[in-house]
């Protein structure tokens, strides 16, 4: 499993923004990763989806690595955010925009969502 630890480890550390997610961000598999999904393509992020349904390990495994029980988990410059409701919470609140700019992350979406 420390294979598996270090491959997520360094997924992390190398994406800015970077989206553990069931299915991938052209085709989501679950309405929590695809709500995420929308959350970031409407703010116009750059970012990585992984599709933890094709790995059982990598599934099992960002789940210890985050200690954080469910799919999709989002990490912002090595940083993990949270999952869909906080994503969520945080893009209504106009915090989750607040977040990628003060990490440097361009968004091409304004401050408060529509």
């Amino acid at each position: 499993m420390s294979d598996v630890q270090t491959w997520i480890e360094n997924e992390v550390k190398s994406n800015d923004v970077l989206l553990f997610m069931k299915g991938t961000p052209t085709f989501p598999q679950c309405g929590f990763s695809s709500q995420v999904v929308q959350i970031l393509d409407y703010l116009g992020v750059d970012y990585k989806g992984i599709n933890v349904l094709e790995n059982m390990d990598i599934r099992e495994g960002v789940k210890q690595f985050s200690e954080w029980p469910t799919i999709p988990q989002l990490y912002v410059k090595g940083e993990f955010i949270g999952g869909c409701d906080i994503v969520r919470e945080m893009f209504q609140a106009g915090e989750l925009q607040s977040a990628f700019s003060e990490k440097g992350i361009a968004t091409a979406a304004p401050a408060q969502p529509a």
